[in-house]
């Protein structure tokens, strides 16, 4: 973060909806000194369920992070059956990628955090194949292959579950890993696995979404940044996006142009994650704007 730049916090919560949420809590902040920079709320009806993302400055609060959670607890999360979280948006996350031959997501992601656009540490790259290991020394960050076969694969993982925690590493960045983690390594890091899936899921998931898609003759295109749980392909979407082909298409075109659209997509759901603005309820993502 600049040195200019305010420190803030941020708390992400929901419980269920009932009149007087937004009042409570800015109440409990305020009274503690919070200058609260932003808000934002949602109700989703259906479900009966309350969200609240809302940021402010540090500088005058008066609570320490400790003295957060009891002051919070009793004032606000026990009445109101609050799950919450708080972040200290003044330290960098620690962010670990995994690859495996497929270099487009892995530059894109470097290249912004080189160039300094995300306030994010890389301390390694993990993969099962060499491959990439050429990229990583260019960016001067650390390289360890893991080459993974059904033998020894809860080996290998659990060995990459150590490093990971070594490192302190916050959250995991699946940039086109061809491999299938497992629960083991999602247990590890719940809810902090971000993959992209090379498709506008659910239609054409799997292997070789593109090749179906240019059989069925379709006229868009897409890619899915999502968090990783243990139901293949299936977990809580964070961003989205397409783009429209035609007949002239052919399955090489596709691919180019579905590259382009999974750099983005994986980079837009990496920096929501990054300033905190998802919060998973069931298996549905509330993303903040």
């Amino acid at each position: 973060m600049d040195n200019d730049t305010p420190r803030t916090a941020t708390l992400l919560m929901h419980c269920p909806d009932r009149p007087g949420l937004v009042a409570g809590v800015t109440r409990f902040l305020a009274e503690h000194g919070a200058n609260i920079i932003d808000l934002d709320e949602h109700v989703d009806r259906s479900e009966g369920q309350f969200f609240m993302r809302v940021r402010w400055e540090l500088a005058g609060f008066a609570l320490t992070p400790a003295a957060f959670g009891e002051a919070f607890d009793t004032a606000i999360a026990r009445p109101y059956q609050v799950t919450w979280q708080l972040h200290d948006d003044g330290r960098p996350q620690r962010m670990a990628i995994f690859v495996s031959t497929m270099s487009h997501c892995l530059y894109d992601l470097l290249s912004r955090w080189q160039s300094g656009e995300w306030p994010v540490e890389i301390p390694l790259i993990i993969s099962n194949h060499e491959t990439l290991r050429p990229v990583a020394e260019q960016f001067g960050l650390a390289f360890h292959h893991f080459p993974i076969t059904p033998e020894n694969k809860a080996d290998q993982e659990a060995r990459e579950i150590a490093l990971l925690a070594e490192h302190q590493v916050d959250f995991v960045v699946l940039a086109r890993y061809m491999q299938i983690v497992s629960p083991r390594l999602i247990e590890a890091f719940p809810q902090r696995i971000i993959n992209i899936h090379h498709s506008f899921l659910p239609a054409f998931a799997g292997a070789r979404p593109y090749h179906a898609a240019h059989e069925r003759g379709v006229k868009i295109i897409g890619a899915t940044s999502h968090y990783v749980t243990e139901d293949l392909d299936a977990g809580p979407i964070i961003e989205q996006d397409v783009t429209r082909i035609t007949h002239r298409d052919s399955v090489g075109e596709l691919v180019r142009k579905g590259q382009d659209l999974e750099k983005l997509v994986l980079a837009r759901g990496v920096w929501a994650h990054l300033q905190r603005q998802t919060l998973v309820y069931r298996n549905r993502t509330v993303v903040f704007s």
